[in-house]
């Protein structure tokens, strides 16, 4: 169903994104860069976090860097990571196959600016073996995502 949903959402947009769908996993960072034959950076992992507040927010960065808990609380305050079945509930997406499209309940979206260092990212497209190519900034824009600078090299 996850896969569906993101099917839709760029129906509903008359996107003309392909989604590539392989035989071989890419619920990993790992996998999904040799699976795609790409460096890991360009692999953009989806992350869920609650904030200090309540709220649930969607993270996307480069599949290469980690969470710079300094730089987090700066942006965000006090955060963390959503536990597999809550992320399953609120993005209506595997983990492994989250993405910031077609999802179960409109979430904020953030973008790290790590992903600006690359012409074309590759996200999940809400199962662990499909994902699409596309720009930073398209990306941005389908999402309405905000960028913000909270990651480093891992």
């Amino acid at each position: 169903m996850s896969l569906q949903s993101v099917r839709e959402f760029y129906q509903s947009r008359q996107l003309d994104i392909p989604i590539i769908e392989l035989a071989t996993s890419t619920a990993t960072v790992a996998l999904a860069a040799q699976a795609h034959g790409v460096e890991p950076g360009r692999i953009a992992k989806t992350l869920a976090f609650r904030l200090g507040d309540g709220r649930v927010v969607l993270l996307v960065c480069s599949g290469d860097r980690r969470i710079d808990n300094r730089k987090f609380k700066d942006a965000f305050g006090r955060g963390k990571m959503l536990p597999t079945e809550e992320v399953v509930q609120l993005t209506g997406h595997p983990v492994g196959g989250v993405c910031p499209f077609g999802l179960a309940q409109p979430l904020p979206v953030y973008l790290d600016a790590s992903l600006q260092a690359y012409d074309e990212v590759l996200p999940a497209a809400g199962d662990i073996h499909a994902a699409v190519r596309i720009s930073p900034a398209q990306l941005a824009e389908l999402t309405q995502g905000q960028w913000v600078d909270v990651c480093q090299l891992a």
